[in-house]
């Protein structure tokens, strides 16, 4: 959580985005209304949740994906990798001794994977499809427009009158 009078975070740093500038503690944290409808989804449906809960429960996951991500810069830091991935996550919760959740997320990660690679190939196919059918289109309107110019009883302005 972040003091108001010096700016420092839970974990004991500044809190600072992408340009340096200081962040407000509620830019930091998941969207509530989020943290909420995770919660709702594993209680009853009469189940109520208090505010207080759900502010609980945003700081604490808030703090986990940082701490998580953390782990996992630093990593990528030291090997000069500018992008922080999946396996690296992995790799960063293990290292900080959440390993039963390195499998379940592996497997996450090797289904997104293959189904995002489905996907890029079935918008290849689509584009290749409708740039084939452009052509066809393309030369079958040419060819109309061929017939129509050289049928004999077809107009053409005489602009030399």
């Amino acid at each position: 959580m972040v003091d108001n009078n010096n700016n420092i975070g839970a974990s004991g740093t500044a809190n600072h985005d992408e340009d340096g500038a200081m962040m407000k503690e509620h830019d930091q944290l998941l969207p509530i209304a989020n943290v909420g409808r995770i919660m709702k989804q594993i209680l009853p449906p009469n189940a109520k949740i208090s505010k207080e809960a759900k502010e609980t429960m945003q700081e604490c996951v808030s703090e986990f994906i940082s701490f998580v991500t953390s782990e996992a810069s630093e990593k990528c830091r030291k090997e000069r990798q500018k992008t922080v991935n999946g396996d690296d996550l992995c790799w960063a919760l293990g290292a900080l001794g959440f390993d039963e959740y390195t499998g379940p997320l592996r497997r996450y990660l090797h289904r997104y994977r293959e189904q995002e690679g489905e996907r890029l190939s079935s918008l290849a196919n689509n584009n290749n499809n409708e740039n084939n059918q452009d052509k066809d289109n393309n030369n079958t309107e040419d060819q109309q427009q061929r017939i129509l110019l050289n049928h004999p009883h077809t107009q053409r302005p005489n602009f030399y009158k």
